[in-house]
């Protein structure tokens, strides 16, 4: 048995929540914030068999798809007091971040 985190982008947690509810995975949904973007995520947190790690990530790889997004920086003061307006740029967001870990035990009460 294994334990997957996997930290998506908000706009893709109902999609992959559907797609765990049709493949019959069960999982937990966790609201969570990004520290770089402080843009909202959500964390699924799934329990599944060993032999079925691979249909997981499978299915996180083709719900979550990386994309281009345009994001102003906070406006920010220097030494000199001195404002500058920061004009937006582009990053990248989205996709998903998967941590896998072994479980060494398992209790259903």
């Amino acid at each position: 048995m294994k334990l997957l985190l996997a930290i998506v982008q908000d706009k893709d947690s109902a999609r992959l929540s559907n797609e765990f509810v049709d493949a019959g995975v069960r999982a937990t949904k966790l609201s969570t914030t990004g520290g770089f973007l402080k843009s909202g995520n959500t964390t699924f947190i799934v329990g599944i068999e060993d032999e079925r790690i691979q249909e997981v990530l499978d299915i996180i790889r083709e719900t979550c798809q990386a994309r281009e997004q345009f994001m102003t920086p906070p406006i920010s003061l220097d030494v000199s007091m001195d404002t500058h307006m920061p004009y937006p740029i582009e990053v990248q967001v989205g996709g998903a971040t998967v941590f896998v870990m072994p479980v060494e035990q398992f209790h259903q009460f």
